[in-house]
């Protein structure tokens, strides 16, 4: 049926929606308190994190991060679009789904998901055509099996073999426009995206093409070349290779990460069924959730020259909030000038799994990336390698494995555990330390804080996001010109509540749930907020934004202060910074 679900019928069925029934169908939860817990069904793990809150109509998983409302669940767990997800939970309570004719089409991808699916085989038609392409892919010990169960093809040579075959009206080439496929010039004209490349399907969890990979045969630029970001396609999320493993393997152990999809490819061949690839990308956490929810063990294999090393560290950074006991993560660097696609060609399995095996654990790479940057022979050199590595360190949270990487680092740096810890500590305690409070709602913020609670933006976020109702009374307008990171949200937040005063915690986090800025929320909305008898959100909040708008006054008028010293002020500037002060 065509036309936009209201925003109105979306809230409204997120806030009657009873998501312990929702996940309770499908997940075996028990009762803890308020809440119900289970071992979280998109990770393995032995003792539950994954907590159902009755009360707030969400879900989140402390493991892997997981997280939404009952329509999230729906999309996660049953692999539903959202549309999708929607119709199920209003079946499921006997309400019909309206829309909005006069409004413009609901977003349906089903035509996008099909006409990628549609060019993926017509590619793989394409290949068997060309015999150059063929005879390439088995040079590179790539069979017939192989390049079937991955999907390879090839895009010929020509600036509009696909545009001319699928883009035959106004409609189609805006389809076409629409997944990247092809380019659209400045005079208004278009052009294929891919020519003379092999194609590599990018899918995702349901193994529907959303993306594609194009790899040159010769010596042409760019060598590697992926779809663009649209609306199907996110490269930050989506790993390569990851819906082939886990066709192949059952219970998937261990994976290992690799740089490209040649690579991933070459590894299947070879046996290892357990590769996927970033997709011209860093490892982000995104990834990571992905890796997680599916293992305990993920390797990183990279080139061992500068570049390699140097992708390795930005996975180890963003990997740090990840890492906990009975996770453990390794890094493999290969012999210069080989690939995992060169090496396993080459070596063999075997050899390539031994390599995996006696990877260097996260905790021993940190250490030895910092030690080669100083000087170990020195007590300067070891001072300095201690605080290299304590804003490292203070992201890792808190459990045996810190433990037991501080000791690893004490022993390098030559002092005890217990004293070395106290120092990483003191250190991150120095930089969160505030001026005291005045009152009584100010102290159980700052005991907050002192457990690891968040800064006065995030602590308003989550108040918000807990006593919905608790913002609708606020000023806004005091967060004008404060430049601190997540205002804007925060500003966003108060507005919605405000305009919807019945919105719930689960409406909120459904708004957000596609947004970048919105990636936290659940996690913050899962949050325990120490509350006694005396507690008030709504005070709180307000002392919140009292504070953001002493910092923003604060900041404005040192910059005053800062531009009459360096070029002199306007004659508004010189009055506005005599009235602030």
């Amino acid at each position: 049926m065509a036309g936009l679900i209201p925003q109105d019928f979306i809230d409204d069925l997120i806030a009657r929606a009873d998501i312990v029934e929702v996940v309770g169908n499908r997940v075996q939860l028990k009762k803890a308190g308020r809440e119900y817990k289970a071992c979280c069904p998109f990770h393995d793990e032995k003792s539950p994190s994954f907590t159902v809150s009755p009360g707030k109509g969400f879900y989140h998983c402390f493991g892997c991060g997981a997280h939404g409302t009952a329509i999230g669940f729906l999309m996660e767990f049953d692999h539903m679009s959202f549309v999708e997800a929607i119709e199920s939970l209003a079946s499921s309570m006997g309400v019909e789904v309206p829309r909005n004719e006069s409004d413009q089409p609901a977003q349906r991808y089903d035509e996008l998901f099909s006409l990628m699916d549609t060019v993926a085989r017509h590619w793989q038609a394409s290949l068997k055509e060309h015999p150059a392409a063929v005879e390439y892919l088995k040079e590179r010990g790539i069979d017939g099996p192989t390049a079937k169960r991955f999907g390879i093809g090839y895009a010929p040579d020509g600036w509009s073999n696909v545009l001319d075959k699928f883009g035959k009206s106004d409609e189609a080439t805006e389809r076409l426009l629409a997944t990247g496929l092809i380019i659209r010039k400045d005079n208004g004209k278009h052009y294929d995206r891919f020519r003379d490349r092999l194609m590599f399907p990018i899918r995702d969890a349901r193994g529907r093409c959303i993306a594609f990979g194009g790899r040159v045969m010769g010596d042409g630029e760019p060598k590697y070349l992926n779809s663009p970001e649209t609306v199907l396609f996110h490269k930050g999320r989506e790993l390569y290779g990851m819906y082939e493993a886990r066709q192949a393997i059952r219970h998937i152990e261990r994976l290992v990460v690799v740089e490209g999809y040649m690579d991933t490819v070459a590894l299947a061949r070879n046996g290892i069924d357990f590769a996927v690839a970033t997709l011209g990308t860093a490892t982000t956490s995104e990834h990571l959730n992905r890796l997680f929810r599916l293992t305990e063990n993920v390797y990183f294999a990279f080139d061992g020259d500068r570049a390699g090393r140097k992708a390795a560290w930005r996975a180890l950074e963003n990997a740090l909030p990840q890492v906990r006991e009975g996770r453990q993560i390794r890094f493999v660097f290969l012999p210069d000038g080989q690939d995992p696609d060169s090496y396993v060609n080459e070596h063999g399995a075997d050899a390539l799994v031994k390599m995996l095996e006696n990877g260097l654990p996260l905790s021993e790479f940190l250490i030895q990336e910092l030690a080669g940057q100083v000087d170990m022979e020195t007590i300067d050199g070891r001072a300095r390698l201690a605080e290299l590595a304590r804003p490292l360190v203070n992201r890792i949270p808190t459990g045996v494995y810190r433990e037991l990487l501080i000791e690893s680092l004490a022993e390098r740096v030559g002092l005890t555990a217990a004293k070395l810890a106290k120092m990483l500590s003191a250190g991150a305690a120095a930089r969160g330390r505030t001026s005291p409070a005045i009152n009584a709602t100010a102290q159980r913020r700052r005991q907050f804080a002192a457990r690891g609670g968040p800064s006065v933006v995030r602590r308003a976020i989550t108040l918000i996001l807990n006593h919905p109702e608790a913002g609708t009374k606020l000023d806004g307008e005091k967060l004008a010109g404060v430049q601190r990171a997540g205002v804007d949200l925060l500003a966003a937040l108060i507005e919605t509540v405000q305009s919807e005063p019945n919105i719930t915690t689960a409406g909120l986090l459904e708004r957000w749930r596609h947004d970048d800025k919105g990636r936290h929320l659940g996690k913050l909305a899962a949050a325990s907020i120490p509350a006694d008898e005396e507690f008030d959100a709504g005070a709180e909040l307000q002392e919140c934004l009292q504070q953001l708008e002493l910092a923003g006054r604060k900041e404005r008028i040192e910059f005053l202060i800062e531009k009459q010293r360096v070029t002199g002020l306007s004659d508004d500037e010189k009055s506005e910074l005599t009235q602030r002060h």
